[in-house]
């Protein structure tokens, strides 16, 4: 893991890594340049997730203590954000819970709308969010859960050396496009489809744009050819 630590003041949304990985310009126009769209995406994953995070509820369900809305932050990646749950579960070895006798293994579990994606948005979110724990309670974990609420089903994921470090390039660069104020160009994906920010960033009018040298040159084109029809047209009179 990178040793490079950032202080409060640089510290990122984590939730923005899936936005930044979906499509860059889609996380700038949010976390750079303040833009947010909602569509139905999103409020239902809002409601979801509102269901999920209740920071009053902790229940013990067996050999399991569940706890919501648990605050995360993270100096090495510099990103702070909110676990949906996190799940105490006891073990032969792993971290101790004050006022609980032995040994408990962390989980993490991160509500989600839809159904798994055929790419890693969720994945890298899922493990930025184990990174964080990692650091805030001394420990290693190596997998964590997804609960999709579409298809009501449970998906475990391996927290690979790849995906954490994929987690630390993908962050890295988040500060370094912040710490510029830059926003990525438009290009058109299947993404745009799905993306609650498309009437905002209207990427096919965005690569449709031309440079101010193409303007200039077709403007001084079009003034010469209707110069030259004027004095055609009055020759004729």
């Amino acid at each position: 893991m990178s040793e490079t630590l950032y202080t409060d003041d640089d510290l990122l949304a984590l939730s923005g890594i899936q936005h930044f990985y979906f499509c860059k310009r889609q996380w700038a126009l949010i976390h750079i340049e303040r833009q947010w769209e909602e569509n139905q995406r999103t409020v239902e994953g809002q409601h979801i997730h509102e269901r999920a995070d209740d920071p009053f509820i902790s229940e013990t369900r067996g050999e399991v203590i569940i706890s919501r809305a648990y605050p995360l932050i993270s100096y090495r990646l510099g990103l702070y954000g909110i676990a949906d749950v996190i799940e105490y579960v006891r073990a032969s070895e792993g971290i101790t819970l004050p006022g609980r006798e032995g040994y408990w293994k962390v989980c993490p579990v991160e509500y989600k709308r839809g159904r798994p994606k055929i790419d890693e948005r969720d994945e890298v979110q899922l493990c930025a969010q184990v990174m964080c724990l990692e650091e805030m309670l001394h420990t290693r974990i190596d997998t964590a859960d997804f609960f999709y609420h579409e298809i009501r089903r449970r998906f475990h994921l391996t927290i690979t050396k790849e995906l954490r470090d994929l987690v630390i390039s993908l962050s890295s660069e988040m500060h370094h496009l912040f710490n510029e104020g830059h926003t990525p160009p438009a290009t058109t994906s299947q993404n745009c489809k799905a993306c609650s920010l498309v009437e905002i960033c209207v990427p096919k009018l965005t690569l449709k744009s031309p440079s101010v040298d193409l303007y200039l040159k077709k403007h001084l084109k079009d003034a010469i050819e209707s110069s030259i029809l004027s004095g055609m047209h009055r020759r004729e009179i």
